[in-house]
Protein backbone atom coordinates (compact mmCIF):
# COMPACT_ATOMS: atom_id res chain seq x y z
CA UNK A 1 0.00 0.00 0.00
CA UNK A 2 1.07 3.21 -1.12
CA UNK A 3 1.46 6.26 1.83
CA UNK A 4 -0.59 9.33 1.37
CA UNK A 5 0.75 11.83 -0.74
CA UNK A 6 4.05 9.91 -2.05
CA UNK A 7 4.02 8.28 -4.90
CA UNK A 8 7.19 5.66 -5.64
CA UNK A 9 9.42 6.08 -8.36
CA UNK A 10 11.31 3.64 -10.04
CA UNK A 11 14.85 5.15 -10.78
CA UNK A 12 16.67 4.00 -13.59
CA UNK A 13 20.31 3.32 -12.92
CA UNK A 14 22.57 5.69 -14.96
CA UNK A 15 22.75 5.00 -18.94
CA UNK A 16 26.08 3.61 -19.17
CA UNK A 17 27.98 5.76 -21.84
CA UNK A 18 27.92 3.92 -25.67
CA UNK A 19 30.98 1.74 -25.95
CA UNK A 20 34.03 3.80 -28.07
CA UNK A 21 34.15 3.04 -31.71
CA UNK A 22 37.63 2.41 -32.19
CA UNK A 23 39.80 4.91 -33.66
CA UNK A 24 40.56 4.52 -37.29
CA UNK A 25 44.52 3.83 -37.29
CA UNK A 26 46.03 6.09 -39.61
CA UNK A 27 47.11 4.49 -43.07
CA UNK A 28 51.05 4.01 -41.58
CA UNK A 29 49.70 2.23 -38.92
CA UNK A 30 48.25 -0.43 -42.06
CA UNK A 31 51.83 -0.82 -42.88
CA UNK A 32 53.64 -3.55 -40.91
CA UNK A 33 57.11 -3.19 -39.21
CA UNK A 34 59.73 -3.08 -41.32
CA UNK A 35 62.00 -6.67 -41.44
CA UNK A 36 65.36 -6.21 -39.02
CA UNK A 37 67.40 -5.14 -42.07
CA UNK A 38 70.76 -5.08 -42.88
CA UNK A 39 74.25 -6.41 -40.88
CA UNK A 40 77.43 -6.15 -40.31
CA UNK A 41 78.77 -8.59 -43.23
CA UNK A 42 75.53 -8.34 -45.48
CA UNK A 43 75.81 -7.09 -49.29
CA UNK A 44 73.95 -3.70 -49.69
CA UNK A 45 70.56 -4.09 -51.64
CA UNK A 46 70.81 -2.50 -55.49
CA UNK A 47 69.22 0.84 -55.29
CA UNK A 48 69.03 4.06 -57.51
CA UNK A 49 67.07 6.99 -56.24
CA UNK A 50 67.42 10.52 -57.16
CA UNK A 51 68.86 13.47 -55.20
CA UNK A 52 68.98 17.08 -54.80
CA UNK A 53 69.94 17.55 -58.30
CA UNK A 54 67.90 14.98 -60.02
CA UNK A 55 70.88 13.01 -60.00
CA UNK A 56 70.39 9.04 -59.77
CA UNK A 57 73.05 7.83 -56.91
CA UNK A 58 72.80 4.40 -57.14
CA UNK A 59 74.18 1.31 -55.31
CA UNK A 60 75.73 0.03 -58.73
CA UNK A 61 77.68 4.21 -58.65
CA UNK A 62 79.11 3.54 -55.66
CA UNK A 63 80.69 0.12 -56.50
CA UNK A 64 84.16 0.04 -55.19
CA UNK A 65 84.25 3.03 -52.96
CA UNK A 66 83.83 3.01 -49.48
CA UNK A 67 80.86 5.47 -48.32
CA UNK A 68 78.45 6.24 -45.53
CA UNK A 69 74.57 5.98 -45.78
CA UNK A 70 72.93 7.65 -43.25
CA UNK A 71 69.03 7.91 -42.67
CA UNK A 72 67.46 10.54 -41.44
CA UNK A 73 63.68 11.60 -40.62
CA UNK A 74 62.91 15.32 -42.09
CA UNK A 75 64.59 17.98 -43.87
CA UNK A 76 65.38 20.75 -41.84
CA UNK A 77 64.28 20.13 -38.28
CA UNK A 78 66.45 20.32 -35.45
CA UNK A 79 68.37 17.13 -35.28
CA UNK A 80 68.54 16.24 -38.50
CA UNK A 81 69.95 19.45 -39.14
CA UNK A 82 72.42 19.00 -36.58
CA UNK A 83 73.49 15.65 -38.42
CA UNK A 84 73.71 16.78 -41.61
CA UNK A 85 75.94 19.79 -40.86
CA UNK A 86 78.57 17.49 -38.64
CA UNK A 87 78.39 15.29 -41.71
CA UNK A 88 79.50 18.65 -43.80
CA UNK A 89 82.16 20.05 -41.12
CA UNK A 90 83.81 16.37 -41.49
CA UNK A 91 82.83 15.89 -45.37
CA UNK A 92 86.93 17.12 -45.82
CA UNK A 93 88.00 14.32 -42.97
CA UNK A 94 85.67 11.59 -44.94
CA UNK A 95 86.73 12.58 -48.63
CA UNK A 96 90.31 11.94 -47.09
CA UNK A 97 89.87 8.52 -46.38
CA UNK A 98 88.18 8.05 -49.77
CA UNK A 99 85.17 7.95 -48.71
CA UNK A 100 81.62 9.82 -49.61
CA UNK A 101 78.67 11.06 -47.46
CA UNK A 102 74.85 9.94 -48.56
CA UNK A 103 72.11 11.28 -46.47
CA UNK A 104 68.63 9.07 -46.90
CA UNK A 105 64.99 10.47 -45.97
CA UNK A 106 61.78 9.96 -47.22
CA UNK A 107 61.46 13.87 -48.35
CA UNK A 108 61.61 15.22 -51.70
CA UNK A 109 63.96 16.06 -54.44
CA UNK A 110 63.11 19.96 -53.88
CA UNK A 111 62.79 19.54 -50.31
CA UNK A 112 66.37 18.16 -50.15
CA UNK A 113 67.59 20.81 -52.96
CA UNK A 114 66.12 23.85 -50.13
CA UNK A 115 67.58 22.00 -47.26
CA UNK A 116 71.41 21.73 -49.22
CA UNK A 117 71.39 25.30 -50.14
CA UNK A 118 70.14 26.73 -46.62
CA UNK A 119 73.05 24.51 -45.28
CA UNK A 120 75.68 24.01 -47.62
CA UNK A 121 75.76 20.81 -47.35
CA UNK A 122 78.29 19.50 -50.07
CA UNK A 123 77.36 15.81 -50.00
CA UNK A 124 74.12 13.78 -51.92
CA UNK A 125 70.45 13.47 -50.66
CA UNK A 126 68.85 10.83 -51.45
CA UNK A 127 64.76 11.46 -52.00
CA UNK A 128 63.35 7.62 -50.93
CA UNK A 129 60.21 9.06 -51.05
CA UNK A 130 58.66 5.31 -51.27
CA UNK A 131 60.97 4.69 -48.55
CA UNK A 132 62.08 1.07 -50.29
CA UNK A 133 65.47 1.83 -49.13
CA UNK A 134 64.50 2.48 -45.81
CA UNK A 135 62.77 -0.75 -45.41
CA UNK A 136 65.87 -2.70 -47.12
CA UNK A 137 67.92 -1.37 -44.30
CA UNK A 138 65.12 -2.04 -41.84
CA UNK A 139 65.07 1.64 -40.65
CA UNK A 140 61.28 2.24 -41.54
CA UNK A 141 59.84 1.55 -38.18
CA UNK A 142 56.93 1.81 -35.48
CA UNK A 143 58.17 4.89 -33.74
CA UNK A 144 56.19 6.16 -30.51
CA UNK A 145 55.79 9.87 -29.39
CA UNK A 146 53.83 11.28 -26.33
CA UNK A 147 51.79 7.90 -26.65
CA UNK A 148 51.27 8.29 -30.52
CA UNK A 149 52.18 5.71 -32.19
CA UNK A 150 53.52 6.31 -36.12
CA UNK A 151 55.40 4.58 -38.87
CA UNK A 152 58.72 6.70 -39.47
CA UNK A 153 62.42 6.75 -39.74
CA UNK A 154 64.85 5.51 -37.04
CA UNK A 155 67.85 7.66 -37.29
CA UNK A 156 70.49 4.99 -38.30
CA UNK A 157 73.82 4.90 -40.05
CA UNK A 158 75.78 1.98 -41.63
CA UNK A 159 79.12 2.00 -43.13
CA UNK A 160 79.63 0.46 -46.56
CA UNK A 161 82.92 -0.80 -47.92
CA UNK A 162 84.84 -1.16 -51.08
CA UNK A 163 83.54 -4.52 -51.37
CA UNK A 164 79.97 -3.27 -51.04
CA UNK A 165 79.35 -5.01 -47.78
CA UNK A 166 78.42 -3.10 -44.41
CA UNK A 167 81.39 -2.83 -42.07
CA UNK A 168 79.44 -0.97 -39.36
CA UNK A 169 75.89 -0.21 -38.15
CA UNK A 170 74.73 2.69 -36.12
CA UNK A 171 71.14 2.56 -35.02
CA UNK A 172 69.32 4.83 -32.86
CA UNK A 173 71.61 7.45 -33.84
CA UNK A 174 72.34 10.30 -30.88
CA UNK A 175 73.29 13.05 -32.80
CA UNK A 176 75.71 14.52 -30.87
CA UNK A 177 79.52 13.02 -31.39
CA UNK A 178 77.85 10.89 -34.25
CA UNK A 179 80.19 12.03 -37.04
CA UNK A 180 83.00 11.28 -35.21
CA UNK A 181 82.03 7.68 -34.67
CA UNK A 182 81.24 7.26 -37.96
CA UNK A 183 84.66 8.36 -39.33
CA UNK A 184 86.71 6.24 -36.86
CA UNK A 185 84.68 3.70 -38.55
CA UNK A 186 85.54 4.33 -41.90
Amino acid sequence: KKAAGKESKKVKPPAKPAAKAPKKQPDAMAEPASAPGISVGDAVPAFALPDQHGKTISSESLAGKPYVLYFYPKDDTPGCTREACAFRDDFGKFGALGATVIGVSPDGEKSHAKFAEKYGLPFSLLADTDKTLARAFGVWVLKQNYGREYMGIERSTFVVGSDGKVKRVFRRVKVDGHSDAVLESV
